[in-house]
């Protein structure tokens, strides 16, 4: 794989090497700060309560669906 240079501002420069010790890269650094990204948009994705509905929802919705038979 290649190596690239892309430009930063001083400032972002410094907010990412607070992220790092001494001895990593900014390549090291970048790649641990996107992987914990991935993990914590993963985890809101999988907490979101968005288009869920509650189990008692779900099983009025199954006894219409499906009455139990008396």
């Amino acid at each position: 794989m290649g190596i690239t240079t892309i430009q930063l501002d001083e400032e972002t420069k410094k907010k990412i090497a607070s992220f790092g010790s001494k001895d990593e890269s900014y390549d090291t650094i970048v790649r641990r700060i996107y992987s914990l990204a991935v993990k914590e948009q993963l985890r809101m994705f999988l907490m979101s309560s968005e288009d869920t509905i509650s189990i008692e929802e779900a099983r009025k919705e199954l006894d219409k669906k499906w009455p139990r038979s008396k």
